[in-house]
C-alpha cells in the first residue's frame, strides 16, 4: 500500500463526510445557536437583572449581590443572573420546538391522513358494493 493512496483516500471520505447536508446544518445551527446565547445573554445581563435590581437591594446591581456566611463569600447575583438565563433559553426553546414544530408536524400529518378524493369508478364501486349489501 502507497501512504500517498491512502492520504488522498482519506483525504476523499473527510470531504464527503463534511460536505454531507446534515454536518453542514448541524455547523450553521451551532453558529446560530452560538448568536442566540449572545443575544440572551444580553437581554437578561443588561435589561432584566438591572430592571430586578431596581426592587432589590444592592449598591452595583445584581452582580454585587452576595452573602457571606462564616467568612464565605456567595456571589448569589451571578447565580441569579445564570438562572434567569437559563429559563429564557429553556422557555424559548419550548416555546420553538414543542409549539411551533410540534404545531408544523400536527398539521403535516393530518394533511398525510386525509385520503385523497374519489375517483368515478371508485364511487361507483362503492355504490355497486352498497347495493349488492342490501341484497
Amino acid at each position: 500500500m502507497q501512504p500517498t493512496k491512502n492520504i488522498a483516500s482519506f483525504l476523499e471520505e473527510f470531504k464527503q463526510f463534511v460536505l454531507k447536508g446534515s454536518v453542514i446544518d448541524l455547523a450553521i445551527a451551532v453558529i446560530i445557536g452560538i448568536a442566540f446565547g449572545k443575544v440572551v445573554n444580553s437581554l437578561v445581563f443588561d435589561i432584566i437583572m438591572p430592571l430586578v435590581s431596581i426592587f432589590l437591594p444592592g449598591k452595583s446591581g445584581f452582580e454585587s449581590w452576595y452573602l457571606v456566611i462564616w467568612g464565605s463569600t456567595i456571589p448569589y447575583g451571578k447565580f441569579m443572573g445564570e438562572v434567569v438565563n437559563f429559563v429564557i433559553i429553556a422557555l424559548v426553546l419550548y416555546i420553538f420546538i414543542i409549539k411551533l414544530l410540534g404545531w408544523i408536524v400536527k398539521t403535516k400529518q393530518q394533511e398525510a391522513v386525509q385520503p385523497p378524493p374519489l375517483t368515478k369508478d371508485q364511487e361507483l364501486l362503492i355504490e355497486i358494493r352498497d347495493l349488492l349489501k342490501k341484497t
